[in-house]
């Protein structure tokens, strides 16, 4: 199954929308219903793209792979894999090459 986080259209501040963020994906985490989760931060001043990645980052080893929308597509390895292992969900972002989106797959 394929999770969407919004936190990119919600005017969070930049602490609360990570907090945010880390709250729901420990919840889907802990919930285990979840193989996939996509993160929408929006493409705005770009603050919120590039804490929501460097926390992904920082979080090396807890996840399977996190990819960025920008490389989501039928020619990235992980993507394929991680569309394999959710069961193929039907995504309108597959392809869109968006930069506006991050995919963490889970293990």
């Amino acid at each position: 199954m394929l999770t969407t986080i919004d936190i990119g259209h919600k005017n969070f501040a930049l602490d609360n929308a990570m907090a945010v963020l880390e709250s729901e994906i420990s919840s889907l985490i802990f919930q285990g219903d979840t193989r996939a989760i996509k993160i929408i931060h929006g493409h705005g001043t770009g603050a919120l793209k590039t804490a929501v990645r460097e926390w992904c980052i920082e979080q090396k080893g807890r996840f399977n792979a996190v990819i960025f929308g920008e490389n989501y597509d039928m020619f990235d390895k992980e993507s394929m894999e991680m569309r394999s292992d959710c069961g193929l969900p039907d995504d309108k972002d597959f392809g869109r090459r968006s930069s506006a989106i991050t995919y963490i797959w889970l293990r």
